[in-house]
């Protein structure tokens, strides 16, 4: 979602994240955070998935972090977060983890507590693992300690589809090459490695340069590639390519496709890093892989680089900063022989690398090589570690201290003056809140930790809650209509209701003395559309009444709907429904290019199938053309489809998340779950004052920052052995009315 711009000389943020681009991972967050913190200093750079105008200019960075609480809590208790939900215009998904403090100062950050039983400044020879240790290594867990043959490190068909490799028959890889590599596989069959540069074009990702190499490291294929549309960014940094070279290029993507398919032979296995984006770039399917980034299985879903694992399983530098640009050749052969190494050693050798911990080492051993060059007065030196080699970056807030600039740790873990974590669990949220109104605006850098107390984030009420917000949102999708008359046509009611969205479900009601419907709706709006536009309407042939179901749970239905329509995420978005499956996301801005001020075009894909729904939302850049367009496009015919539309309610990405949760099955017995819902029954009124007051020191802070800060509040989300629950970060810039602006 893209955002409006503050003043000249005004930092100001823009992000283009609407729909499916709202997850963010936490080396995601860590980037902005540290090019926020630190700008260009200490190779910091513009994060990937939004920018920073005008860095310098920022008055200082505050992380807000409230523990143990995820997505789940903020929408149960979206009314009574009245004040932080009207200060920050953009949010997103976090994907959840159990080390969540770690992942957001950085890997290399010195902040475990005190007493710890092992410290993270520990040298890598003193952390060989233990036997027992390796049983919870992420490779054991998955491959099991004994050697195998490559079949068994294929990507299933489902890892395929869920790490979006193109998968043949499946609707977004129409007109893709597939290789008809259909012959059985076998512990013997060969390995290719495959690796290609992309620019981005008008059309997206498009393929610059392709390499492709044999099982003996041979180079077979190493062709510059000319993209079908206009370029709008070489990526030279990274790819290598640049304008010049691609001038005299006559070869294009089908060239390249014709030889790849000709090149492999029937049994042929590929290998590369991160491999399914390769693929959707060549636009080929081949059915069977090995990607690098997830054989080197990780814990919460992280990924090593290639060029971590080169140096430290294969003793190779590549990727040198010294180089122009990556070479496809250097990664291709690279990836091949880190999955030649995983086969012959086995899970269990690679495990006893410890690659976590040689990773966190190598990243405190460069903080400790750049604080002992700078020679900071004040600053904790950390002891050199073995031949560290060079291949993180480090943490920013070591950064931060190295540079003379401390930063600031209030809560339930803080910054002792040498610089050392310590715990803190006694702290209220009151204490906090007076220190950090003293305290913020001395800091550059701050993170504030907030938390609601241990005894509302216990498993059984994490259980009760999640499925009381699951009952509320299967309330507010589901409608009632009727009466019909008995010999209805049930096919031209689920017609007629679909204009409004895609339908879940659709059952006949027989209980009654006439025949009604239950219609459950994917999304909000949808359900919403219905009772708006169909109540009192003649349809099969009856005039009928459309209502949600009357529940406890749905009496403040009315209320939390106007709550969504006014949120600021909601500004200038429109839902649109009754398209044809048949129509593409270019059919779509061919139609609305009339309307003015459209900005973004947001058309949602089922996630298990990837199929397109059967509506779309619309992002304006001024609210005022939303309302002009919403008169335009009610009763606009679009290829014999007639439009149904109305304000967005989940326009972000809470679509997602509400379709995660309408999806999810609850797994607890029926007396057990009647005994956790009425535990917390009994807690949750003070659990609700406790969440009003945390929003009024929510406030109270955010007021009390000076303008052009940068603010990030986030839900850390829940990653336990009970269940997982996703986090959500809202940001801004704050502005001179007191409101974020991005």
């Amino acid at each position: 979602m893209a955002f409006p711009f503050l003043q000249e000389k005004s930092s100001r943020l823009s992000a283009t994240l609407f729909g499916e681009d709202c997850e963010i991972s936490h080396d995601q967050l860590y980037e902005l955070l540290k090019y926020a913190a630190l700008g260009k200093c200490h190779n910091a750079a513009q994060p990937s998935w939004c920018r920073i105008y005008h860095q310098s200019h920022l008055a200082g960075v505050v992380v807000i972090v409230l523990h143990e609480m995820s997505q789940l809590h903020f929408y149960k208790f979206y009314l009574q977060f009245k004040h932080l939900r009207k200060m920050f215009r953009h949010r997103f998904t976090l994907t959840p983890s159990a080390n969540f403090l770690d992942s957001l100062y950085g890997e290399g950050a010195n902040l475990k507590p005190q007493n710890t039983a092992q410290g993270l400044t520990s040298a890598s020879h003193e952390c060989v693992p233990k036997s027992s240790d390796l049983q919870c290594d992420p490779i054991i867990r998955k491959y099991g300690g004994k050697k195998r043959g490559l079949t068994s490190y294929l990507l299933t068909l489902e890892e395929q589809k869920k790490n979006y490799y193109p998968i043949k028959g499946s609707p977004g890889c129409k007109g893709y090459i597939y290789t008809e590599c259909d012959q059985q596989r076998t512990d013997s069959s060969p390995l290719f490695g495959l690796d290609c540069e992309m620019c981005l074009t008008a059309k997206g990702n498009e393929v610059t340069r392709v390499s492709l190499v044999d099982a003996q490291g041979q180079c077979l294929l190493n062709e510059l590639v000319k993209p079908e549309s206009t370029v709008v960014n070489y990526r030279t940094r990274f790819s290598g390519i640049t304008k010049k070279m691609l001038l005299p290029v006559k070869t294009r993507l089908p060239d390249i496709q014709t030889r790849l398919k000709k090149m492999l032979p029937h049994d042929a296995v590929l290998v590369g890093h991160s491999l399914n984006a390769d693929l959707q770039a060549l636009e080929m399917i081949h059915p069977s892989v090995i990607d690098t980034s997830l054989l080197f299985a990780r814990n919460e879903g992280r990924r090593f680089k290639l060029k971590f694992l080169a140096k430290a399983v294969l003793g190779k530098e590549i990727q040198c900063e010294q180089k122009f640009g990556h070479d496809p050749t250097e990664d291709a052969r690279a990836a091949l022989e880190l999955a030649q190494f995983f086969i012959e050693q086995g899970p269990a050798k690679v495990a006893e690398l410890n690659l976590e911990m040689l990773l966190t080492s190598e990243k405190l051993a460069e903080v400790s090589q750049n604080k002992a060059a700078l020679q900071p007065q004040g600053c904790r030196v950390q002891k050199q570690l073995n031949e560290p080699p060079r291949l993180s970056k480090p943490c920013f807030l070591d950064c931060l201290q190295v540079t003379g600039q401390k930063p600031l740790l209030l809560g339930r873990q803080e910054l002792d003056s040498s610089g050392l974590c310590q715990s803190n669990l006694s702290t209220s949220n009151k204490q906090i809140l007076q220190r950090a109104l003293e305290d913020v605006p001395l800091s550059t850098f701050s993170i504030i930790q907030f938390s609601l107390g241990p005894e509302y984030i216990a498993s059984h009420l994490l259980a009760g809650l999640c499925e009381k917000v699951r009952s509320k949102l299967t309330d507010m999708l589901t409608i009632y209509a009727g009466p019909f008359e008995e010999s209805f046509c049930l096919k031209s009611v689920k017609k007629e209701f679909g204009r409004c969205g895609p339908i879940r479900s659709l059952t006949v009601v027989t209980e009654t003395y006439q025949p009604y419907v239950c219609i459950q709706y994917e999304v909000l709006e949808a359900a919403q559309l219905a009772v708006e536009s169909l109540n009192g309407a003649e349809v099969a042939g009856s005039c009928i009444k459309v209502q949600r179901p009357v529940t406890a749970a749905t009496l403040d239905c009315d209320v939390l709907i106007k709550e969504l329509e006014l949120d600021v995420e909601n500004e200038g978005v429109i839902y649109v429904a009754g398209l044809k499956k048949s129509l593409t996301e270019t059919d779509l801005q061919e139609e609305f290019s009339q309307l003015k001020d459209l900005e973004t075009l947001f058309l949602p894909k089922d996630i298990q199938s990837g199929k397109h729904r059967t509506c779309c939302f619309l992002k304006f850049q001024k609210s005022q053309s939303a309302v002009d367009a919403l008169e335009v496009i009610n009763g606009w015919t679009v290829k014999g489809s007639k439009l149904r539309s109305r304000n967005a309610l989940a326009s972000g990405h809470l679509w997602r998340w509400i379709w995660q949760m309408n999806h999810s099955n609850g797994k607890q017995g029926g007396n057990i779950l009647y005994e956790k819902m009425e535990q917390l029954s009994e807690s949750e009124q003070d659990l609700r004052q406790k969440v009003k007051k945390l929003d009024h020191h929510l406030k109270k802070l955010y007021r009390s920052l000076q303008n052009n800060t940068l603010c990030v509040v986030l839900f850390p989300g829940v990653n336990s052995m009970h269940g997982s629950q996703s986090g959500l970060g809202l940001m801004g810039i704050k502005d001179d009315r007191g409101r974020s602006a991005c």
